[in-house]
């Protein structure tokens, strides 16, 4: 198998398709594994921000917990205490939403009836 080195010929040559298909076939299961499960849960987080509504309970990627008060087109201000304090974000520090405006709504017509 390795008589070239005893013989001082020559390596024989070709073989070179192998290793290419090989660092494709890396590249795709690396792709099916990392990158479309990454970009699926951006995608996820934009539509969660995308959709955030006045009333909504949120957390932000800081911690802070509090309810959105007004929206703009890149920002959110929400209310973190009974006092009244109001803190803006960038719609980005949004890490969840913990309970909708629209679950508050249906929670209150139900202990009205």
């Amino acid at each position: 198998m390795f008589d070239f080195l005893l013989t001082g010929e020559a390596a024989p040559q070709g073989g070179g398709l192998g290793p290419i298909l090989l660092l494709v076939l890396m590249f795709v299961v690396m792709y099916f594994l990392m990158i479309r499960p990454q970009k699926k849960q951006e995608q996820e987080a934009q539509k969660m921000r995308d959709g955030l509504q006045v009333g909504d309970e949120i957390t932000t990627i800081g911690g802070i917990i509090g309810e959105i008060v007004s929206i703009k087109e890149e920002t959110i201000t929400i209310e973190t205490s009974r006092a009244g304090t109001k803190i803006r974000f960038l719609k980005s520090a949004v890490r969840s939403v913990d309970v909708s405006a629209e679950d508050k709504k249906k929670a209150a017509e139900g202990n009205n009836n």
